[in-house]
């Protein structure tokens, strides 16, 4: 969740470092901070502040107050010890012999600090990073050796680390190591640079090396050199990131979130173009083939958050139309209810990062018991896609703001795909059906857009409910799917309390919380249940409930129970949440706008979760 940036080479670094940060301002933080070795004095000075960026900027007066071309940089978010400039990052030990910066939780830090005290260090801040960042220094002076200094710590801390790291004794050197926490290394012309994202570095390069599990980087100007756990060398292939630097910024909108939800169209048809060749799906460079797909009895979905919802409707497109049965878990609970993987099974482990703690975690308990798993990642090279067994990315591009929209939405055309695929293969489908599904999905693009061509109207509702304190989402089947997505879009960036229920529940218990006003939400995009579900909508409006309809054109019907009616273009009932998604995305963003909130960086949340 934090954010990590370094720089050696011929350039100052401290621009770069501020800059690398203000690209990973959407990852969430609440202080950060840089260290740059002065050329002059030969002293690595630490600059830091609490809250935003900007301060620190105004600090280093954009940096060039701090000269020097050997730097690290941190945005942190709390986690051992409250927000504060004491708290924040880069850490150092009293001499500053050893600075470091760290994302993630080391577990045993209490059992660390115990011994470190003991053998004489002393603490001035209340976070697990400041031990990690003593333990090397005790391990450096004992060995005088950076790499054995770094080493001997990863086999000492439990949990979950990526550290950036400078020695006073090796100028010109910055060193990288990880452990379940994401990081990248760069290289370009002036030098090299370390990233807990991608974004961070764009501006600067597109040619990456991963630094795996367990390994540590040695980076100077002009090389990079990778080492095992045990030290020996090794070696790393170089990837190209497709990204560019402009597809990470907004591009003239004033927001990110509203900027990634018009690029939905081209983010599923890009993916949908990845898959879709010659009229079939070609599933060749996933390695997933027709013969795996045929021999599967059962699929488990493990994701978060939005990815989490997007399982949920997946689960409804497989069992319906494939006919492979699907249990979904929250990946935080998957692992810990020691879950029986049936033969003949696949995990399937969703992640717009890639580098989702649960979710990595109930990836590396289903190999650890012989389930095949597929990684569903937007991310190249994360450590999801490095360790799935299969791996079909999404083709969205980089996503900045916190709430999630693309990536949602290629997300589902990936289990789409799946489903299509699966149906075929097991003789569910005939051809001619196949063909007229594949027709039906390249027509999404064209329909996402004319949603959002009607996003006016939207904006219109939005801001008469911006105001709301209860809001509640109601749909059956796929409509309840759709209405999960839609309630936690309106709660993570407008602070409104939204909760999405099966419409069919509302009897037992939660119609009670319908008191006159109340905002509820019906979405109606399954033809078989929208009678059903407009009788649900009926007996909250007899309680004084205020009615928004969501559902396709021609169901005009909807108008005789709804206050309010929003239309998405008709399309394969299977595929409705790409359609039905969209006035929903658009109704939490533009609550958030008219309440004058950050859109983009919701208070307390972040876009990757690299912790437990």
């Amino acid at each position: 969740m934090c954010g990590i940036v370094g720089y050696v080479g011929g350039n100052q670094a401290a621009p770069i470092l501020l800059s690398g940060l203000s690209k990973l301002e959407y990852r969430g933080y609440d202080s950060a901070g840089i260290a740059v070795r002065n050329p002059d004095t030969e002293k690595i000075e630490i600059v830091k502040t609490k809250g935003r960026l900007l301060p620190l900027i105004e600090k280093t007066d954009e940096g060039h107050a701090v000269p020097g071309t050997c730097g690290i940089g941190h945005t942190r978010w709390a986690t051992h010890g409250e927000p504060s400039e004491l708290n924040a990052h880069p850490h150092c030990t009293e001499d500053q012999s050893v600075v470091l910066v760290h994302n993630g939780i080391i577990e045993n830090y209490q059992e660390l600090k115990d011994k470190l005290v003991k053998t004489g260090y002393t603490f001035y801040s209340e976070t697990d990073t400041e031990v990690a960042t003593k333990l090397i220094d005790y391990y450096f002076k004992k060995t005088g050796s950076p790499l054995e200094a770094i080493s001997r710590t990863m086999l000492r801390v439990r949990g979950s680390y990526a550290f950036g790291i400078m020695f006073h004794d090796f100028p010109g050197k910055v060193f990288a190591a990880r452990k379940d926490s994401p990081l990248i290394i760069g290289k370009n012309e002036t030098g090299s640079l370390i990233a807990s994202d991608v974004p961070a570095i764009l501006d600067s390069t597109r040619n990456v090396f991963y630094i795996g599990n367990m390994e540590i980087a040695e980076l100077s100007q002009n090389e990079i050199h990778f080492y095992n756990i045990d030290r020996e060398e090794i070696e790393k292939e170089m990837v190209e990131i497709k990204w560019d630097a402009e597809a990470a910024e907004k591009g003239g909108y004033e927001h990110f979130m509203l900027k990634e939800i018009h690029e939905q169209p081209k983010a599923v048809q890009d993916t949908i173009a990845a898959y879709v060749k010659d009229g079939a799906i070609d599933f060749s460079e996933v390695g997933l083939t027709d013969e795996v797909l045929q021999s599967l009895e059962r699929i488990y979905i493990v994701a978060c958050g939005s990815a989490y919802h997007v399982g949920m409707v997946a689960k409804y497109v497989l069992e319906d139309l494939a006919h492979i049965p699907v249990e979904i878990d929250l990946a935080s609970e998957f692992r810990y209810r020691n879950p029986y993987l049936a033969k003949n099974s696949l995990v399937m482990v969703i992640s717009q990062s890639g580098e989702t703690a649960d979710s990595l975690a109930a990836l590396r308990l289903a190999k650890d018991r012989n389930v095949p798993t597929l990684g569903v990642v937007n991310v190249v090279g994360s450590s999801i896609a490095r360790e799935s067994d299969y791996v079909l990315y999404t083709y969205a591009g980089p996503e900045i703001s916190v709430a999630t929209t693309k990536a949602y939405s290629t997300q589902l055309i990936a289990t789409y795909l799946i489903a299509i695929q699966g149906a075929k293969v097991k003789g569910i489908i005939d051809e001619a059906r196949y063909d007229a599904l594949l027709k039906e999905l390249n027509t999404l693009p064209e329909k996402i857009q004319k949603a959002l061509d009607d996003k006016e109207r939207m904006q219109w509702f939005a801001s008469k409910y911006a105001n709301a304190k209860d809001i509640f989402f109601i749909g059956r089947g796929i409509d309840y799917a759709i209405s999960m997505e839609g309630s936690l879009k309106m709660k993570e960036i407008s602070y409104v309390h939204s909760e999405a229920y099966a419409a069919g529940e509302l009897k037992h218990g939660t119609i009670s919380l319908i008191e006159d006003g109340t905002l509820v939400v019906g979405v109606l995009t399954q033809k078989e249940l929208f009678e059903k579900t407009v009788s649900n909508m009926v007996e909250v409006r007899s309680r004084g409930a205020y009615l928004m309809g969501l559902t396709n054109y021609g169901n005009y019907s909807v108008e005789d129970t709804a206050d309010f009616s929003v239309y998405v273009p008709k399309t394969e009932q299977y595929f409705a949440t790409s359609l039905a998604i969209i006035p929903l995305q658009l109704m939490g963003y533009y609550v958030s706008v008219a309440k004058g909130l950050d859109v983009d960086k919701p208070r307390n949340l972040a876009k990757s979760v690299t912790v437990e």
